[in-house]
């Protein structure tokens, strides 16, 4: 998995077993876990790629022939830490890297009434990486239930209903990357179980853009540069007003929205740059609070994955705005933070392979589960 914080590549190998008399869903376990991190000039390039310019097509395939080769360099650090080889493994799940979502583009056709479909691209060559591998890939997770009429995104809910869930009570958990995504798992592992997911705003992506202008770093470690600073009521409450953060599910979004540009329409020339950063802290920690607090009040534990899971002041504020609620790394829970979303799309190349349904009509507004992938033969 690459996400939006364009940080690098976590892979996994993960072990699925079947479901047993006992229990009706799948023990997942991960066995080995490998991050290599983008060099600076590519991150750069994939950052640049998020937004319209100069020859993209062209750049863009070179970027996603990078990107394969990227994503086979890690499989074989895998197999070499955990002593496998490729013919151990079933398949490869590879998202791909996200950069352009724009899951309704367009409105529907006046001449049909049927809804038109919008389109998600994300950069990747399945192809390249099976030839490099020698294994089966997953790939093209989100398409197919884009054309069913869905948003194509979040796709993990499902998967942290089968890990996180709890028959007896409500459990939110909430993956903050670039973007951030919640999914709310009421009555998980049950046959009448309601759960639903979607994008909450920004994660890390405005942080770390902000840092990096101001401070060259990548992003703020520990959330230290935003902990010195002061929250600016006034920035925060326009931040507030942007009106997917008020929108009903299914929803999703990315970069295209939540970008400089976006950022920079709030901004005033008197504000500190350090006071800057500590409102976007807030600003993340506040959209999924009250996010938690419209669609979950009765939730009494929301585990947090993703690289935001690591940023203290994050956590910390996120905490005080969700009084009540145990606010907790999934690494209580017995998933380190960084492999949850590797592990999710592990866990969603082996349904596809099994031609199993991967997504959640209550989360993304298709028109039904889907099975979520296109598969290339090694």
């Amino acid at each position: 998995m690459s996400g939006t914080s364009l940080d690098g590549v976590d892979g996994v190998v993960v072990q699925i077993s079947s479901p047993s008399l006992i229990s009706n869903t799948r023990q997942l376990k991960v066995l080995q876990h490998v991050f290599q991190p983008f060099d600076a000039e590519f991150r750069a390039e994939l950052l640049s790629l998020n937004t319209p310019g100069n020859n993209e097509l062209h750049r863009a395939a070179l970027a996603g022939n990078r990107l394969a080769r990227s994503y086979a360099q890690v499989v074989l650090a895998l197999l070499k830490a955990s002593g496998m080889q490729a013919n151990d493994i079933q398949a490869v799940g590879a998202h791909g890297q996200t950069v352009r979502h724009r899951p309704l583009e367009f409105d529907a056709d006046p001449a049909t009434g049927q809804a038109a479909v919008g389109y998600t691209l994300q950069l990747n060559n399945p192809a390249l990486l099976a030839e490099l591998t020698g294994i089966d890939v997953v790939a093209e997770f989100r398409t197919r239930d884009l054309a069913a009429g869905g948003q194509g995104a979040p796709l993990v809910p499902a998967f942290h209903a089968e890990v996180f869930g709890n028959p007896a009570h409500t459990v939110a958990v909430v993956n903050i990357g670039g973007i951030s995504n919640i999914s709310i798992l009421r009555k998980a592992l049950t046959h009448n179980a309601e759960i639903i997911g979607f994008d909450c705003g920004p994660g890390n992506a405005l942080m770390d853009h902000w840092i990096h202008v101001h401070q060259g770093q990548d992003y703020d470690a520990n959330g230290e540069w935003a902990a010195q600073g002061q929250v600016i009521d006034t920035l925060l409450q326009s931040l507030l007003t942007e009106a997917f953060l008020h929108q009903t599910p299914p929803k999703s979004t990315g970069r295209d929205l939540f970008n400089p540009t976006w950022l920079q329409q709030h901004l005033r020339t008197d504000y500190q740059a350090v006071d800057v950063q500590a409102t976007l802290c807030e600003f993340t920690a506040m959209a999924i609070a009250q996010d938690l607090k419209r669609h979950a009040p009765e939730a009494k534990q929301l585990w947090v994955c993703g690289g935001g899971a690591l940023n203290v002041q994050l956590m910390s504020r996120l905490q005080a705005h969700a009084p009540g609620v145990q606010v907790a790394s999934t690494e209580a829970h017995g998933l380190p933070p960084l492999q949850v979303e590797a592990a999710a799309f592990a866990w969603l190349a082996a349904k596809a392979m099994k031609r199993e349904t991967g997504s959640l009509e209550s989360v993304t507004g298709a028109r039904g589960a889907r099975v979520l992938g296109a598969i290339y033969p090694r």
